[in-house]
């Protein structure tokens, strides 16, 4: 569902996040903020902020800071669409339907009513497989022998489904209901004759939540040698294998009690392990691991431990993960990697050798960081240069996903180092070190930067800054104070983007990621919304690539005062300055030979001169 920008800007503009906030958390007054325990980790002392200024919150021990929305969101693991209808909700607002026309709202209500009773059907099959459960010997036996109590069968949920083909028939008088089909629970076959039959039959049953603890589906598991082993429902209406986890309802306080989530293969892992108190454990539904389960799990903590057999099978199940997780990875999250004996998965190996052999394990989980170095190296002898070429290309498949970030810096440098080039050197043998272009949010806004830099008599011609940057020998992406005060002001502040005069936007379009990437996607965000608050410009860049770079910049930033304008103009001022300076460097060596060069030379001196004595030039002090 699209939410227009506008809704998103007047609902957070009449909400006031202290009140929020202050349902949940209790709040004192601490000078311009108020302040409380964090919700997100355990604390003794308060270190969590709310502040009625700027309408954020924001916690000094974990990281955790938002809007509202994103309070919601954190506190319930709900997603972005359903936090903004639950606060609008909360503000006597109706969320609106983008763009959709009358028939589309009769479609989107007519779902709606049918997923409501497609849980309420798995709703009652759930209650009728825990009474089977309770009524089978068999059943009960099997899960003591796996060391499970009745206890955590309960917090779970576990059921049976008994062996007849037609077992649901007793709990549903209306057997031929389609929606029983539909829900998963039922196998309507044509082919040959008219017959419907129970999907899952004589298996341990393991109901499947969602966020909301909605039932949504289940699995079931087979209690001797038949195969599948495992059986989900299939796809429908309310149940995704691909977005969905199985316990992550039942794990959320375990999760944010640890600080870390667990992912494991089969339901009976986050079942064994929560009966020997690893609560905090869940698995993906037969499945390779998606991004979708990726940003679901980061909403809940910033520690992911992907527990995998050691086997070949389960390494690639771990680079699936790994994939998965790539372009989600920031400064703050950690992900690492518990490989297991081969002979072994959680369940069994906590079982044979204990919960604290368990713990040593986990906490000698391999780190992402370590993982995607010996992927890259695997089949390259580095003593030759056939060996260290193949590296470079299979570290660019890693590398290249992942969002900026001090530990992608971090990485390019050791993989540079391994292969026996600069850094500079491989990110031009990747084609990245000299991007062309910059995208702007207006096409004649492109067509003019291409206009000027065709024009060396043009003295606002302004080159390629990524180009100059890695001419210049500085690395892509390394953070500059003066285009992180540029964010901070054109945030707080973004009416001051229509007052820039067009170079100057270009100017700020085309600095190196992450700069350049966020001020083309504000450059957008005004050309479509207009101007927008704080607030409502940091939920837009929540999905954004660099959306959680910028929340952090903002929010640790001092305030804005009111003469942004000016200090915003110094900047700017300094930037052109700074990359003047490098350019006329590269074509003073050329000048002599080059006409072409001569004559750029010439244009930009000027320019520069004009900057100097301009009275925010620091060079005029």
């Amino acid at each position: 569902m699209a939410i227009p920008q506008s809704f998103i800007q007047e609902l957070l503009a009449r909400t006031d996040v202290v009140e929020v906030v202050g349902q949940h958390v209790q709040l004192k007054r601490g000078g311009a903020n108020f302040m409380g325990l964090c919700p997100f980790h355990d604390e003794k002392s308060p270190s969590f902020t709310v502040s009625p200024s700027k309408q954020f919150f924001h916690c000094f021990g974990c990281g955790k800071h938002g809007n509202a929305v994103g309070f919601l969101m954190e506190l319930g693991g709900m997603g972005f669409v359903d936090a903004v209808k639950e606060l609008a909700q909360r503000s006597g607002m109706e969320v609106p339907e983008d763009r959709s026309t009358p028939e589309q709202r009769a479609q989107q209500a007519q779902t709606k009513a049918l997923n409501e009773q497609l849980v309420d059907l798995l709703s009652q099959a759930s209650a009728a497989y825990r009474k089977h459960l309770k009524e089978s010997p068999r059943a009960i036996d099997y899960l003591k022998g796996r060391g499970l109590s009745g206890e955590v069968a309960k917090r779970f949920g576990l059921g049976y489904a008994p062996p007849g083909w037609r077992s649901l028939a007793s709990v549903f008088p209306d057997y031929a209901d389609e929606r029983l089909v539909q829900a998963g629970l039922v196998i309507h076959q044509t082919e040959e004759e008219d017959k419907r039959y129970d999907r899952f039959r004589d298996r341990i049953m393991f109901p499947i939540r969602n966020v909301k603890g909605e039932l949504i589906g289940f699995g079931g598991r087979v209690m001797g040698n038949d195969t599948p082993k495992y059986l989900n429902s299939p796809e429908t209406p309310v149940f995704s294998k691909g977005r969905e986890l199985y316990g992550l309802y039942e794990a959320r306080e375990a999760i944010r009690d640890a600080g870390l989530v667990l992912v494991t293969e089969g339901y009976m892992d986050v079942v064994a392990l929560a009966q020997w108190g690893f609560a905090h454990a869940v698995a993906t539904l037969g499945t390779a691991c998606t991004g979708d389960h990726v940003q679901k799990l980061f909403r809940h903590t910033d520690a992911v431990v992907f527990s995998f057999d050691g086997d070949a099978a389960g390494r690639r199940a771990a680079r699936r993960a790994l994939q998965a997780a790539l372009p989600h990875l920031s400064d703050t999250r950690q992900v690492k990697f518990l490989f297991l004996p081969p002979e072994h998965d959680p369940d069994s190996f906590i079982r044979e050798h204990g919960p604290e052999a368990f713990t040593r394990a986990l906490n000698a989980a391999t780190p992402l960081s370590r993982w995607v170095m010996e992927i890259s190296r695997e089949g390259c002898d580095l003593d030759t240069a056939e060996g260290r070429s193949l590296m470079a290309r299979q570290a660019q498949e890693l590398w290249m996903p992942m969002p900026h970030s001090v530990l992608k810096t971090q990485l390019l440098h050791e993989w540079a180092q391994a292969v026996g080039l600069g850094t500079h050197e491989l990110l031009e043998l990747w084609g990245v070190a000299a991007p062309g272009a910059a995208r702007s949010g207006s096409a004649n806004r492109a067509a003019a930067q291409a206009s000027r830099r065709n024009d060396p008599n043009n003295a606002s011609w302004q080159p390629s800054r990524p180009t100059r940057a890695a001419r210049a020998g500085a690395p892509q992406g390394r953070s500059n104070l003066r285009e992180d005060r540029a964010v901070v002001l054109l945030f707080h502040a973004s009416s001051h983007w229509d007052t820039l005069s067009e170079s100057q936007r270009s100017l700020l379009c085309e600095l190196p990621s992450p700069h350049g990437e966020v001020f083309r996607w504000l450059d957008t965000q005004i050309n479509d919304h207009g101007p927008q608050p704080l607030a409502a410009l940091l939920a837009g860049a929540a999905d954004h690539p660099q959306g959680q770079w910028v929340s952090q910049l903002v929010l640790k930033s001092p305030d804005v005062l009111d003469h942004e304008a000016k200090e915003l103009e110094h900047i700017l001022v300094e930037i052109e300055k700074r990359d003047l300076d490098a350019v006329l460097a590269d074509l003073a060596t050329r000048a002599g030979s080059d006409p072409e060069a001569y004559a750029r030379f010439k244009a930009l001196s000027e320019r520069r001169k004009a900057l100097k004595s301009m009275p925010y030039s620091v060079d005029s002090v």
